[in-house]
């Protein structure tokens, strides 16, 4: 699933009115290792921005399930 071999795999766990579903996202490694909290690499980093948005108030949880 990852869109490169630079990419890692993140599981992201989100609120919905009051249920949970997860999400797998494939994000640029390098910019995992840019960002001391994998929070903040889904909520500020540009190269991540650019693939998708994370909404801060439905964010629970980020893993990461494939990748470095």
């Amino acid at each position: 699933m990852p869109t490169n071999a630079s990419d890692v795999i993140l599981r992201i766990l989100l609120a919905d009115e009051g249920t949970f579903h997860h999400e797998e996202v494939s994000v640029p490694a390098a910019a995992l290792e840019r960002h001391a909290r994998l929070v903040d690499a889904l909520l500020e980093d540009e190269d991540i921005l650019r693939r998708f948005h994370v909404d801060p108030a439905r964010l629970c949880s980020a893993q990461v399930v494939q990748g470095s």
